[in-house]
């Protein structure tokens, strides 16, 4: 019988992932395949794929009506995003509507991306099953969170240039 490392958890034991905060979730493709962005005119655009993968993160403020995102970015191989689940004081009735947790709502992002992505012929896409979250849980998390996100690309980036360069 083959045994699979288990992996930690970073969950709080009893905590309700469906209640009011904020977010932070990391969720990367299967075996960190780059698949999100392309070149176009030398320069670093979304895919396709990419493009799939941010208009379902933005679906899912549409379709929920106590979600709303914050700072998000589509890296080659994976995604970073701020989910903030507000269940009062957003002018929104979703009373008739059950709240989602947090896995759930991720799980319907990555499911909805893949089936997407699947549709377009790219049918051995995969997402990693599981997914970082982190409770962001004053405004000075909130801000370095926020910067890590927009600065994340310029630090890819660099390396892109700095091995375009060493290849010529």
């Amino acid at each position: 019988m083959i045994r699979l490392r288990q992996r930690k958890s970073t969950r709080l034991k009893d905590y309700d992932y469906s209640q009011d905060g904020y977010y932070f979730i990391t969720t990367c493709t299967k075996n960190r395949e780059e698949v999100f962005w392309g070149r176009k005119n030398n320069r670093i655009i979304l895919s396709l794929y990419g493009e799939i993968v941010m208009k379902q993160w933005l679906w899912l403020q549409e379709q929920y009506s106590y979600v709303e995102l914050d700072e998000f970015i589509v890296m080659p191989d994976h995604f970073h995003g701020i989910l903030i689940i507000n269940n009062v004081g957003n002018g929104r009735d979703h009373s008739l509507q059950k709240n989602k947790s947090l896995s759930g709502l991720i799980g319907a992002f990555k499911t909805r991306s893949s089936k997407f992505i699947h549709i377009t012929g790219y049918s051995g896409f995969q997402w990693q099953g599981s997914f970082y979250d982190r409770i962001i849980r004053n405004e000075g998390e909130l801000d370095r969170i926020r910067k890590y996100i927009v600065n994340n690309p310029l630090n890819l980036t660099l390396d892109i240039d700095t091995q375009l360069k060493l290849s010529k």
